[in-house]
């Protein structure tokens, strides 16, 4: 009995420090995700966002007629992954302030 209490607080532990991993990569995925953004943007001489993501970007190429087969072409490529919508869903997340940290979403 008495290991089973000194187990469960290292697994408990355990799952602490896995969920602050994963969350970390995803944060470190999306700011790759945001320099190549400002990156393409740069070569393509077009105004750019250093908070946006590339797929964000994509969404409001399409929306706004500039060019629709970036969102096509992300899209699919997230579609792979089960990730519907994902350019709008983006788009959305950044438009709603999704990304910041709690303290400073409206």
């Amino acid at each position: 009995m008495s290991r089973t209490k000194a187990i469960l607080p290292a697994l408990d532990q355990l799952v602490t420090v896995l969920a602050m991993f994963l969350h970390n990569l995803k944060q470190l995925a999306i700011a790759v995700d945001q320099f190549f953004n400002v990156a393409l943007c740069f070569f393509l001489r077009e105004r750019a966002w250093a908070d946006e993501t590339l797929s964000s970007h994509c969404w409001r190429w399409e929306k706004d007629g500039v060019r629709a087969w970036p969102r096509k072409l992300v899209d699919r490529l997230a579609l792979l992954f089960g990730d519907t919508d994902h350019c709008y869903e983006s788009y959305e997340s950044e438009r709603l302030g999704k990304q910041l940290p709690p303290v400073f979403r409206p």
